[in-house]
């Protein structure tokens, strides 16, 4: 066979050889990344469809706020009641320890002067207190209405809080112990500062 022949023979096998190589080797075997990237769903951080739903008020509940809900349309009651969990929270915790500077912009004047007569009869003593919530309160809108120019709120605190006292001259008691108080909560109507102080604490039925 010439030479030039066997040549060009081969050199259509090798064509021939290649092209089928191609035809494997050049195609996407397997999962591709971008088909990871395709098949994944829409991130978890996209904005949802819809807007989040409110929690629902009880009829309970709406009754007691119509003596405000009148004066201050935008009264949040679901709102007000998650301040005032923070607020009770705060309140035991800071007369508990004398954190005045604390307490202060949570007081309406009448009971920051109470609490303040506590405080510093216990101080006097060599005494000081921690106060724990054994767990989160539980707190009930009674009622929010409007008396003159004042906002009023009156809710119905259920807590389990465990007091330690310490003192100078004797081991550290300990006392476990449920409360049952109505606070009112209070605040001018039409004013800048939209923040409630405390006016008033009377005791209730557990």
């Amino acid at each position: 066979m010439p030479v030039q022949f066997q040549i060009v023979l081969f050199a259509v096998i090798a064509a021939f050889v290649l092209f089928q190589l191609y035809n494997v080797l050049g195609k996407k075997v397997g999962r591709q990344p971008e088909d990871d990237v395709r098949a994944q769903p829409k991130s978890v951080l996209a904005a949802p469809d819809a807007a989040q739903k409110v929690p629902a008020v009880d009829p309970h509940t709406l009754s007691a706020i119509q003596g405000l809900k009148a004066r201050d349309p935008a009264f949040d009651p679901v709102r007000f009641l998650d301040g005032a969990r923070q607020a009770h929270e705060t309140i035991v915790r800071g007369y508990a320890s004398g954190d005045r500077e604390a307490l202060k912009p949570l007081l309406a004047p009448a009971v920051m002067e109470s609490f303040e007569a506590g405080i510093a009869a216990r101080e006097a003593r060599g005494e000081t207190a921690v106060a724990d919530f054994v767990h989160p309160p539980r707190a009930d809108l009674e009622v929010a209405t409007v008396e003159g120019d004042k906002a009023l709120a009156r809710v119905r605190f259920l807590a389990e809080l465990r007091q330690t006292l310490t003192a100078p001259d004797r081991e550290d008691v300990v006392e476990d112990r449920r409360t049952a108080e109505v606070w009112t909560f209070q605040r001018p109507l039409g004013a800048n500062d939209p923040n409630w102080v405390l006016a008033r604490v009377e005791p209730a039925s557990a």
